[in-house]
Parts: C-alpha cells; sequence; structure tokens
C-alpha cells in the first residue's frame, strides 16, 4: 500500500503469526533483492484496541509512529478502529480513498521528545549550517522542524542525515523543512528517520502543521503539501492532532517464510 507515494508492505498476521528480526524486516523492504517498501507494517492481535500495528523502518529499525501507515490500514481494515502501536493508541475511520486518524496529543517538553538535555522546544536556540532555530515535537515518534523561506532549495539529503543522528537526540530524530505558502498551508520536506527522504510522511506533516500553528504562522486545519500530494491537519491545544489524507492498495501477494530467513 501507499500514502501519497509513501509505501509500505502491510503483512497481516493476526491469524498466522510472523517471527520478525530488524535483519529480515530489512531484507523485506530491501527494493533490489525484497520486496521493497519505505517501512513494514505487521498488523497484530491486541488486547487494548482492535489491531496491534509495528511499524518496520527500511533498515529494519521497529519505530513508534507512522501517520502514512496509520490512514493505510484504516483504509484497509474499514469502518472505525482503535490501533496500538508503540507510539500510544490511535483511531481511525475509514474514507472513500483513505482515512482520517486521530493521531493523539501532541507532545513538546524536551524529555518527551526527547533531547539529551534542557531547552526551549518551540525556537530551540541550535543550528546546523544555514538551518537554524528549529521547533521540536513528538507526535508518536520525534521531529525536529525548520521552517525556512524555501523547503525545495534545502539540501535536506546531505544536512537530513546530520542532524538524524546528532547526539542532541538520543533516539535520533526525524527532519522537516517547511515553508509556509499562506495562512492555512505550507510546503513540507521531510528526511525520515531510518528510512531518508521520503515522497510523504504523516506523522512529519502532523509536526509541521502543530509547530507552524505554536509559532502564530499559521492558522488550522493547515493544508500540508508534501512531494508525493497533500494532508489536512487539525489541531488545537491540548487536543488530538487529526490527519486526513488518502491511502491506495498497490498489490497483493504472498511468500514463504524460507524466502526471508531470520
Amino acid at each position: 500500500m501507499h500514502g501519497l507515494g509513501n509505501d509500505f508492505i502491510v503483512i497481516d498476521a493476526r491469524d498466522r503469526p510472523i517471527t520478525l528480526s530488524p535483519a529480515r524486516a530489512a531484507a523485506l523492504a530491501d527494493r533490489c533483492t525484497g520486496i521493497g517498501c519505505d517501512q513494514l507494517i505487521v498488523l497484530e492481535p491486541s488486547t487494548v484496541a482492535d489491531v496491534r500495528m509495528r511499524i518496520f523502518n527500511h533498515d529494519g529499525t521497529e519505530v513508534e509512529a507512522c501517520g502514512n501507515a496509520s490512514r493505510a490500514v484504516g483504509m484497509l481494515l474499514g469502518g472505525a478502529q482503535t490501533i496500538e502501536t508503540l507510539g500510544g493508541l490511535i483511531a481511525s475511520s475509514a474514507a472513500p480513498g483513505g482515512a482520517s486518524v486521530d493521531m493523539g496529543p501532541a507532545r513538546f517538553d524536551w524529555d518527551a521528545i526527547p533531547l539529551a538535555y534542557a531547552m526551549d522546544t518551540l525556537r530551540m536556540p541550535v543550528g546546523w549550517e544555514d538551518l537554524e532555530s528549529p521547533a521540536a515535537v513528538n507526535v508518536g515518534n520525534p521531529h525536529v522542524v525548520f521552517f525556512v523561506g524555501d523547503a525545495d532549495a534545502v539540501d535536506l539529503a546531505r544536512l537530513g542525515p546530520l542532524i538524524e543522528t546528532d547526539p542532541l537526540f538520543p533516539e535520533k530524530v526525524n527532519v522537516g523543512v517547511a515553508s509556509v505558502l499562506g495562512s492555512d498551508h505550507i510546503r513540507l520536506r521531510v528526511w525520515e528517520r531510518g528510512a531518508g527522504l521520503t515522497r510523504a510522511c504523516g506523522t512529519g506533516a502532523c509536526a509541521a502543521a502543530v509547530l507552524a500553528m505554536r509559532r502564530g504562522l499559521v492558522t488550522g486545519p493547515v493544508h500540508v503539501d508534501l512531494p508525493g500530494g497533500r494532508l489536512q491537519i487539525a489541531w488545537a491545544p491540548g487536543g488530538s492532532i487529526v490527519m486526513t489524507g488518502p491511502a491506495a492498495t498497490s498489490f497483493s501477494g504472498t511468500f514463504d517464510d524460507g524466502d526471508f530467513p531470520l
């Protein structure tokens, strides 16, 4: 499946469990020798929700949240669903061609993101070359967002991995560069932790929209344009983030356990 070109292998393991290691997840995600994807999604039984969703990045690391995958899973399951993730419980509501997902509250405290030490997360007193004074938020996973004049002009392929792995971010971080295009409209590019440049990042869109609203740059709901298309993000201080956008099934198939050994 994919959401705005951010693509996933979705394995339904609710009735037939699958054993995954980081190496096996990375092998499945490999675009040359595996099936190929940005993230590998595994659906499992849950004792606290309708389904448990596990998320593995392209490099095999397991992560807390993925907004585009949440919409894809919501559309796949249909109706209204609660979904357990490492980042917390989320709720999805399927719609024609996609879904709306309640991603839960945003967290702004430095130790919730987390950062290595205390600082103001709305205007962080740090920078990497020309990228300065970002804002940070945890929306199920950690994000740092830089507001710039032209998001497309930033060499994110070079700067993204430097920021992602900076010691300031003990659990690494997703890196966004955003430009304000109007009172309810931003342009966003994302370097995704463990995956690299991506055509779309749902949690990145949530992070950028929320932080732009906190800074008073836009009013919600916010239209977020990513290289793969547009998402709509609604949020009010103290409330949950609601993301709405498309998702699609690309193809379906099977593989044998022996094709991708542990």
